[in-house]
This record gives structure tokens, C-alpha cells and sequence, in this order.
């Protein structure tokens, strides 16, 4: 009782704070408005029709996410469960991308149906990979993460490719709670009565679930029971995302405040994170109000959310994980030794794999045909950079996922899943955001201290859990919704960088030069050769520290170094193309399945994949959807993120 009425003390007291923020008109004018009064002035106008509504729905909104958060990690017993964990927030916001651009009359009239069908259908497809016995853990959250990149890719390139009708959706999709009018409160509210009939319903199905499975069937309490409380849950996420877009971390963090500061019983948490959900997101739209005054830019809520949340769902992770989230996935069973046919194909494939994507190409608007010869001078001046680029990149990614992969010997470790190559994004970014420019024109140097400077959060959080995939993954999650919210915020302010920054995110070879490709393909040929010269330390830690020690290896110097080689190797290929996602988790995967389990074998059959992957990649991006091109990571995105299902299916499956 104690927690609650501080609480309700707390919110009146930031809720008159929060009033105050934005020029409010006299404290005599404010009653005489909320007593029904007429506007006057404009600060009046302000306050009643911005200030006041806005409020209004950062208490409606959080609210709902609060208490969707709760009753998410109550039925699956998971804390790291969520909105955004679960994969239902990237569904609703795919769906209602393409709504916007290829049928905005259903879009005006039925949003919130059509974000539902894309939630259901994204968390849909989580459940049935990660599976009954995986929502208690870390593979829920993996299928959550794999899907939330899959989906965000698609949406990625649905804007790039239709920009001219996709202009709206960038301050809507960062999450913004700025109103005109009582319009948005007066719609939302209705649809979020149903958080009524949950916090009246639920709590029972709620408390027999703490039993465990066979404890509430023996008090005749079935399994759809609680999976009727889904769709609601659903329902109450695609309603706020149609009103106010995509805001990260409120229904994660929100019960776990909750459960922090003492709510035990099912429907205390309910309740409380209801609350607190509401207030959380209150105070969090204060401070975007505020850096939005002190910038002169808008700052969307979504944005403020991310910057506080990512460090708490990092702080989140530091908490004792489940058993099963500390073991490794196995990789799927291959050949025990690579034969010298395989090695020698896959060499081959790589420059006949370049020379198709430099001959071969469509021509011709309407009607496409297909050319197959020499192309012109300069076509070729602006192709082959792009091929050289996209060869270089895959293989720095995949040398990284080698290193990774062997260090922490765990076969999830890659740069992207890691959050490396977030790290050197990160960097990037912001730099461009203080200091202006093109991200293009951005240093290697300044991607470097990025990935570095998650490389030592890693070490830092992970030595405490000796590296177990649960930390490093969802520190990795963490930053990648952090950057998301980042460059969210830069497109939101329409600068004329907020295209170049969509396209460079999804991973891109169009602004690519001869000297960036050569910077590139050199700087990856001298990492990939130092890594051979250093293949014994690789081989002996892989096998243990232990024996590493037994065999006069220095283990904390040679790992050091080599998390050095995989930490430069991810910004030099981040700051000349992007982010590229699970190129390197998919090549060392594919070159040990191909039988190179010896750390040189795997090595040069791994930056072979990779190269071979991101040629391909480019050359689908271009040709597919001609005379509109894609970007490569956003193919391989799509290719390496659906092999990264089938792992997981496949972990399920055994």
C-alpha cells in the first residue's frame, strides 16, 4: 500500500512538472482551461491542445506497454521478454509500412487491424520457432532478435524504395507523442479498455502459471487459458504503435521496476506496472521535451526511451540467466574433413561469382532484358568498386565471426549479434550528428573506437558470467536498439543526410569509390594474414584456457590481440559499407559444416563464404527489382537471418 501511494503522489507531481515544460500560460489561465474555459492566446492553444494531450497519451501509451510487459514475462516466466523482445513491435511497424505506402485508404481506416495482423504474425512465427520449452529463455529472445532484423530490413527497404510516399513514417516510426489535438487521445483510449478486463481476469491464470504447467492443470486451469490472454496483449501494442509509433524498453523494463521495488503477486504486478508503465513513459517524454528545446531539433520519445532503456536492459542482463542460456548452440552436423574438391570449387566460385555480377545485368525500363557482355567504361568504373566492396566486407565479417566464434567458443558469437558492429555505428552516427557532414565521409578511426568500445563493455559484463551467450547476446540486442533509435531521431529531423544514413544502415555499396574498395580489400588482406600467423593461438584457445596455458601460450595477451584484429576488422568494413548482419555467424557456420575444423582451414574457407555471399548479395540487390536497386546487407540480411532461424528451429528440433 506504502509503494502505491507514493506512486499516485509521484504522478500528480510530475504531471504538473511535465505541464510546465513547453511556455505554459499563467497557473490561473491552466485551471480555467481545465475547468472548460476557452483558449485565448496562443499558449493557451498550446497548452490544451498539445501540451495537455500529449501527457495524456504518454500515461495512456505507457500504461499499455507497462502492463503488455507484465503480463508477457508473467506467461512465459521470462524477464527478458517483451513488445520489442518478442518481435511483436517490428511486425506491427512492417505492416503498417507497407499499409502507408501501397494502401493508405485501409491504412486511415483500419491501422490498428493491420498493425494487429503483423504483430500476430511476427510473434506467431517467434513462438514456433523458439517453441514451448524456449520462452522460459534465451531462444525466445534469439528468434525474437532474428526476426526484429528480418523484419527491419524489409521495412528498411520498402521506405528506400518508395521514398516519396515514406517521407511520414520517419518521425512516426521513432516513436513520437507530439499532438495537434484530442483526436489520437480520444481514439485510443476506447481500444485500451481492455486493459481493464486483463487486470479483473488475468490474474488468476496468472498465479496458477507460478505453479508451473503441471500445477495449474491439476487445479483445471488449461494451456489456452493463458493464450487467450495473448491477442489482447497484442491488441493493446498495434493500438499504441498506430497512435504513436515504435517506443522500445517501456514494457521490459517496466516490471522489472515493478518486481524491484516489491510487487510479488500476479495481479499486484499487473496493477503496479500499469501504473508505472504510465509514468515511466511520462518522464521519459520529459526529457525528450527538454533536449528537444535545447537542440532546436525534435527529439522523439522513442529516441529518450532507447538512451535510457538499452543501459537497463544491459543492467538486466548482469542478473543470474537460466541454466539452459548459458549452454552453446551445436552447430548443424558436416563433413569431418574438407577435401581438397570443395576447397578448390568454392575458390573458383568466388571470381566467377564477381565476373557474373560484372557481365551480366538487366537493361531497359520497361520490359527488361538481360545483357551478358563487356559493360561500357562507365559502367564498369562504377560496378567494380562495388564488387570489390561487397568481396571485402563479407570477408572481414566473416574473419571477425571466426575470431569471435573461437575465442568465446561459442558458434552464436558474430560481430552484429555481438553488437560490434552496432558499436562502430554508433560512433558514426553521432559523430554525424554533432559535427554534420555525410556518415560516408566518416573515418575508419571513428568506427574503431565504436567497436572497440563495446568489445571492453563486453569483456567487462561477460567475465562475470564467463562469457555466456545470454550476456553477450542481449548486450548486443541492447546496442542495436539503441542505434535504431539513433538513427530514428537523425531521420526525423529531414535533414538531407536522412536518406544516405537509411541506405548506409542497410548495408550499401552504392556511394563506394575506388579508393574506399581498395582501402578496404587491403586493409582485410593484411587482418586476414596476421590471423593466419596468429591460427595457433586460435587453435589452442578454442580448446581451452587451460590447455592453452599447458601449451606456454600468454591466453590473456593472445586474446586481447586477436579481439583487437576482430574489433578492426568490423570497423573498417562499417565504416566503408554499413552494418552487415549475419555474414559473419553464416560463413564460419557453412566452413566448418564444410569440414575446415582447423582454425586455418576455417579461416580461409570462412572469408571465401563471406566474400561469396556479399557478391551475390549485391548482384540480387541490383538486378532483382531493376531499374531499383536494394542494398546488399539487406539481402543478406534476408538470406543469413533466415539460416539463423533454421538454427535455431534446429536447436528446438533436437
Amino acid at each position: 500500500m506504502r509503494r502505491y501511494l507514493v506512486t499516485l503522489a509521484l504522478l500528480p507531481v510530475l504531471l504538473f512538472a511535465y505541464l510546465q515544460l513547453s511556455s505554459p500560460p499563467p497557473l490561473s489561465v491552466q485551471w480555467t482551461l481545465l475547468s472548460g474555459g476557452a483558449a485565448v492566446e496562443f499558449e493557451d492553444f498550446q497548452f490544451f491542445y498539445a501540451t495537455l494531450p500529449r501527457a495524456v497519451l504518454a500515461l495512456l501509451v505507457g500504461g499499455a506497454m507497462g502492463l503488455v510487459g507484465s503480463l508477457l514475462q508473467q506467461i512465459t516466466q521470462n524477464r527478458l521478454l517483451s513488445p520489442m523482445t518478442l518481435g511483436a513491435a517490428s511486425g506491427a511497424w512492417l505492416a503498417l509500412v507497407c499499409a502507408s505506402v501501397w494502401a493508405p485508404a485501409l491504412m486511415a481506416n483500419y491501422g490498428a487491424w493491420i498493425a494487429m495482423a503483423g504483430a500476430s504474425l511476427s510473434v506467431t512465427l517467434v513462438l514456433l520457432i523458439a517453441g514451448s520449452g524456449g520462452l522460459a529463455g534465451l531462444p525466445v529472445v534469439l528468434a525474437g532478435m532474428a526476426i526484429n532484423i528480418l523484419l527491419g530490413a524489409a521495412a528498411s527497404a520498402i521506405v528506400l524504395l518508395n521514398d516519396q510516399y515514406a517521407r511520414n513514417l520517419f518521425i512516426w516510426g521513432a516513436g513520437d507523442l507530439t499532438q495537434t489535438d484530442w483526436n489520437w487521445v480520444i481514439w485510443l483510449a476506447p481500444k485500451l479498455s481492455i486493459a481493464l478486463l486483463i487486470l479483473l481476469f488475468a490474474h488468476r491464470p496468472l498465479t496458477l502459471l507460478r505453479l508451473g504447467e503441471a500445477g495449474a492443470r491439476g487445479r483445471g486451469m488449461g494451456v489456452f487459458a493463458t493464450l487467450a490472454l495473448l491477442p489482447a496483449a497484442l491488441w493493446l501494442v498495434a493500438c499504441s504503435i498506430t497512435a504513436v509509433g515504435v517506443i522500445s524498453f517501456i514494457g521490459l523494463l517496466t516490471p522489472n521496476l515493478a518486481r524491484a521495488l516489491g510487487a510479488r503477486r500476479a495481479g499486484d504486478e499487473l496493477a503496479y506496472s500499469l501504473l508505472l508503465g504510465g509514468l515511466l513513459l511520462l518522464a521519459t517524454d520529459a526529457i525528450a521535451v527538454l533536449a528537444s528545446q535545447w537542440t532546436t531539433d525534435l527529439v522523439p520519445s522513442g529516441a529518450a526511451a532507447a538512451l535510457i532503456g538499452a543501459p537497463g536492459l544491459i543492467w538486466f542482463t548482469r542478473r543470474k540467466l537460466t541454466a539452459a542460456d548459458h549452454s552453446s548452440l551445436q552447430l548443424p552436423a558436416g563433413v569431418m574433413k574438407l577435401s581438397k574438391t570443395a576447397l578448390i570449387m568454392l575458390a573458383l566460385a568466388v571470381p566467377a561469382t564477381a565476373a557474373i555480377a560484372l557481365l551480366w545485368s538487366p537493361e531497359g525500363a520497361g520490359s527488361v532484358s538481360w545483357r551478358f557482355g563487356w559493360p561500357s567504361d562507365l559502367v564498369f568504373s562504377l560496378r567494380w568498386p562495388r564488387i570489390v566492396t561487397a568481396a571485402a566486407a563479407g570477408g572481414g565479417m566473416a574473419l571477425a565471426g571466426v575470431i569471435l566464434q573461437r575465442l568465446i567458443r561459442n558458434p552464436l558469437a558474430s560481430p552484429d549479434i555481438l553488437g560490434m558492429s552496432a558499436g562502430a555505428s554508433l560512433t558514426l552516427v553521432l559523430s554525424v550528428l554533432a559535427f554534420g557532414g555525410s556518415i560516408y565521409q566518416a573515418g575508419p578511426l571513428i568506427a574503431f573506437a565504436g567497436s572497440l568500445g563495446v568489445l571492453l563493455l563486453l569483456l567487462l559484463l561477460g567475465r562475470r558470467h564467463h562469457y555466456a551467450p545470454g550476456v553477450m547476446v542481449l548486450t548486443g540486442i541492447s546496442l542495436a536498439a539503441l542505434i535504431d533509435a539513433l538513427v530514428r531521431f537523425a531521420l526525423a529531423k529531414g535533414s538531407d543526410s536522412a536518406y544516405s544514413i537509411l541506405s548506409w544502415m542497410a548495408g550499401s555499396t552504392y556511394q563506394t569509390t575506388d579508393g574506399k574498395a581498395w582501402l578496404l580489400l587491403t586493409g582485410v588482406i593484411v587482418l586476414a594474414t596476421l590471423c593466419a600467423l596468429c591460427s595457433r593461438w586460435l587453435t589452442l584457445i578454442s580448446a581451452g584456457d587451460q590447455v592453452a596455458l599447458a601449451r606456454g601460450l600468454n591466453v590473456k595477451r593472445a586474446r586481447l590481440a586477436l579481439l583487437f584484429l576482430a574489433s578492426l576488422a568490423c570497423a573498417l568494413v562499417t565504416a566503408v559499407m554499413g552494418p552487415v548482419a549475419f555474414v559473419g555467424l553464416l560463413a564460419p557456420h557453412m566452413a566448418a559444416m564444410l569440414g575446415a575444423r582447423k582454425a586455418p582451414q576455417q579461416l580461409l574457407l570462412a572469408i571465401l563464404l563471406g566474400a561469396l555471399l556479399m557478391i551475390l548479395s549485391d548482384w540480387l540487390g541490383r538486378t532483382l527489382l531493376y531499374p531499383a536497386q536494394m542494398p546488399a546487407g539487406a539481402i543478406a540480411s534476408l538470406l543469413g537471418g533466415g539460416y539463423f532461424i533454421y538454427l535455431l528451429t534446429r536447436r528446438r528440433a533436437a
